[in-house]
């Protein structure tokens, strides 16, 4: 009688050592949850004036299939007509219709680079339009909206952010709501000044000297040196017929072509940060010249800038075409 009880006993000890390890891995799984959540992440593009921005728009969607991030919103530095049903396109083949998508608030070039947007978008099914909500009045509304802070991919031109700096307390928002700004722009191996700060200079000069939270910029540089493979656009898309992301691509410019992917490095590095894709600068400042040329001061900032080591090519371009890629989840 006694052996038996103590094999009770045993067995009731185990049974609570297991029920509270079990209790244990609950409460760790959901600590991870918490501390490892997808960040929420804005898109702000200038699509239409390079096809880059299309294939960082469709990893953006790829990484929300893969629970990696959330991408609640894109906005529009590009007025040319065709951007938004554009963009509207892509995100109902990616099943998210509804992602709400913000127009420019002002036209900065001559409005006649739509040639891929208007290729991709006629052989896609028509469907009604309506007027799209003005980008910084959908900024502030995406920031008041989240329940925790977002990051911000910039792949245009800086108006967009500059207006809502200017804003009534946008700057305030932006603190508070903004964890980190990921851009694509500035040239910091020297050269000429880089196309998406040269187009509007005064609004890059606002918002890389005055935005009031982190910032890391992929300059001219990176993307220059990491091409996307025509061979991907030729096979990795046959999943759909026509595929909006590869009639996009094959209508920019006569196949085949690799083209710089200048904007799917800052997509990449603002969701994978712990990747270990790319090096960061050392912390310091970036200041604006009125002709768009950028200079990286080392020192007191929070402002970094990628560096791309070339034994690193071969795993970047992987990473990058396999996400480009992807086939949606949600379709």
């Amino acid at each position: 009688m006694l052996q038996l009880d103590r094999l009770r006993g045993n067995k009731n000890g185990c049974a609570a050592n297991l029920r509270n390890r079990i209790a244990i891995l609950i409460v760790a799984c959901l600590i991870a949850n918490v501390c490892f959540a997808a960040p929420r992440v804005i898109f702000d593009t200038d699509m239409g004036n390079d096809i880059d921005d299309a294939l960082a728009l469709a990893m953006l969607h790829a990484l929300s299939d893969r629970g990696e991030c959330e991408l609640i919103g894109v906005t529009l530095t590009n007025a040319n007509p065709s951007a938004v049903p554009y963009i509207r396109m892509i995100n109902r083949f990616y099943g998210r219709g509804d992602l709400p998508v913000g127009a420019a608030i002002k036209a900065l070039k001559d409005g006649a680079d739509d040639g891929y947007m208007k290729a991709a978008l006629s052989t896609a099914p028509a469907v009604p339009s309506s007027p799209a909500e003005m980008a910084p009045a959908l900024l502030r509304r995406l920031l008041s909206n989240a329940p925790e802070k977002v990051i911000i991919v910039q792949t245009g031109f800086s108006t967009n952010l500059a207006a809502l700096l200017d804003s009534p307390d946008g700057a305030a928002l932006v603190k508070e709501k903004v964890a980190l700004l990921v851009v694509m722009a500035g040239n910091f191996a020297g050269g000429d000044p880089e196309y998406n700060v040269r187009i509007d200079a005064a609004s890059a000069k606002t918002v890389f000297e005055h935005w009031p939270t982190p910032i890391i910029f992929s300059g001219f540089e990176i993307g220059l040196n990491l091409l996307y493979p025509a061979a991907s656009i030729e096979h990795d898309f046959s999943y759909a017929h026509p595929h909006p992301i590869a009639e996009s691509y094959r209508a920019y410019m006569k196949m085949p072509y690799d083209r710089p992917a200048w904007d799917l490095t800052a997509a990449l590095e603002a969701v994978r940060p712990h990747h270990g894709y790319f090096n960061l600068s050392d912390p310091g400042t970036v200041h604006v010249d009125p002709d768009g040329s950028t200079h990286f001061a080392p020192g007191q900032g929070d402002r970094r800038y990628l560096r791309l080591e070339p034994s690193k090519h071969a795993e970047i371009i992987e990473a990058l075409t396999l996400l480009a890629s992807q086939p949606p989840a949600r379709r």
